[in-house]
């Protein structure tokens, strides 16, 4: 299939001002940008070699299905880029796309130590089925194969649409590599069905279903699923039949989540077969929306109400976007903490940018505070491959490697801060202090309470 004229003409530089990275991994880059004449913000993904013909590869293919999954619960495709990004030499590609204002659900999870409220919280199950049922009933009909809470995305009012489908593959190869044990792609091991495993495997409508039943767990409780086990134990357990524990959703708090959870079972039986289609599971989650949606608005703004509270918290080093692919750590529901930020001991100009939310900490600062929590970090940060790819360029490929390749995350932490923090001194130490501010919200603010 191939792309309107008017979206396959690239747009330049000249049209693009006040660029700014919001993710990076090992896909590469996505940055906002406000189009000149458009008057909004868009988001641009350029992938590492994303240097040829915007015709070949991946990019192409990624365009292509943007275009052909239009609809309301789909991230829109605006056209196609060709120009230097900010800090780039040669001429890059990438796609061009709506900027969604509110991160992705992953980020509202961290954000909210748990799930939304329920009015909300039915509303994004529906608004993904619908999205997935739209997918699955185009001819031929397109398979997402990634879903998981990074790759939903949300605009202003926190509606959902679907990114990054029909992209992942599901091989020998990709079960033998990073891909699902890393980076941006860290996540999506435990949102693959048993029949997955099997390297002959190949993807199906089932698959997503299985995800969408993952999906629906990660939505009732807030969390990642498996978050403490590794992916080696993950990927030897889901085909033996374990799932997330369904003992911690309480089908009491409020009406339609037992039918929620039931469907969530249906989705993730071991039998593709028996699992429903999305047709089916959007008339359930409509059944429960529909309970619920006159108190949408103000679940809404309630949810909005506190991610503003938590970026007043935020010193103004740290008020940038979440990453597209976002990794946050495991909580329980609470309410959102506004303690403040860490401070490096003897600094009162950190001290300040605390209370006032608008002094801008220095490398030093930053570096200082890295090195004096070291032994606590190593041993406890949980978003490692996330911060990693933050990192970007400042981890050599042989560190990342070597990241990857470790079992647990003190193990990981630990190579960071023996090559790359240590190599890199000033400059990369304070690039890890941003990312823990991004990546380590409550564990940064544990240490900082602690004080």
């Amino acid at each position: 299939m191939a792309l309107p004229s008017h979206k396959a003409v690239p747009i330049g530089d000249d049209s693009l001002q006040d660029w700014e990275v919001v993710g990076a991994g090992g896909f590469g880059k996505v940055y906002r940008a406000r189009h000149k004449d458009w008057g909004f913000n868009v988001a641009i993904k350029v992938p590492h070699h994303g240097n040829g013909s915007i015709k070949d590869g991946a990019l192409w293919h990624e365009a292509n299905h943007m275009e052909q999954a239009s609809n309301p619960f789909v991230l829109r495709l605006l056209g196609v880029y060709s120009g230097f990004p900010p800090g780039e030499s040669s001429v890059r590609l990438g796609i061009v796309m709506e900027f969604m204002e509110r991160d992705s659900l992953q980020s509202l999870q961290q954000a909210l130590s748990g799930p939304p409220p329920w009015p909300l919280a039915f509303r994004l199950a529906h608004q993904v089925a619908l999205g997935m049922n739209f997918l699955h009933k185009l001819t031929p009909p397109l398979l997402h194969k990634d879903l998981k809470p990074s790759n939903v995305l949300l605009d202003e009012d926190l509606n959902a649409k679907l990114t990054d489908f029909g992209l992942s593959r599901v091989s020998t190869s990709d079960l033998n590599s990073s891909r699902f044990t890393a980076g941006e792609e860290g996540g999506s091991l435990a949102y693959m069905p048993p029949e997955a495993f099997d390297p002959s495997y190949e993807p199906v409508r089932a698959y997503d279903t299985y995800s969408y039943g993952i999906l629906l767990w990660s939505i009732l409780t807030g969390k990642d699923p498996y978050p403490a086990a590794p992916y080696s134990r993950v990927a030897l357990r889901i085909p033996l039949g374990d799932r997330p524990p369904c003992e911690e959703i309480d089908q009491r708090k409020a009406d339609g989540i037992g039918e929620l959870v039931d469907l969530m079972k249906r989705c993730w039986v071991h039998e593709p077969s028996e699992r429903p289609t999305f047709e089916q599971c959007c008339a359930v989650t409509e059944r429960v929306y529909l309970k619920h949606k006159d108190r949408i608005r103000n679940a809404v703004t309630q949810v909005l109400s506190k991610s503003e509270s938590e970026v007043d918290h935020l010193p103004s080093s740290a008020r940038v976007p979440s990453s597209f692919h976002a990794q946050p750590p495991a909580q329980s529901m609470d309410t959102v903490d506004h303690a403040s930020f860490p401070k490096t001991k003897g600094s009162s100009k950190q001290q300040d940018s605390v209370a006032t939310h608008t002094v801008e900490l220095s490398d030093t600062e930053k570096a200082k505070f890295v090195d004096d929590h070291r032994a606590k970090l190593i041993q406890d940060i949980a978003n490692v491959m996330a911060i990693a790819d933050y990192l970007g360029d400042m981890v050599h490929p042989e560190t990342y490697a070597q990241i990857q390749a470790k079992e647990t995350n003190q193990d990981k932490v630990r190579v960071l801060y023996t090559s790359s923090l240590r190599s890199g001194q000033k400059k990369v130490k304070a690039a890890f202090y941003d990312a823990l501010i991004k990546h380590e919200r409550h564990l940064m603010r544990g240490l900082a309470n602690s004080r």
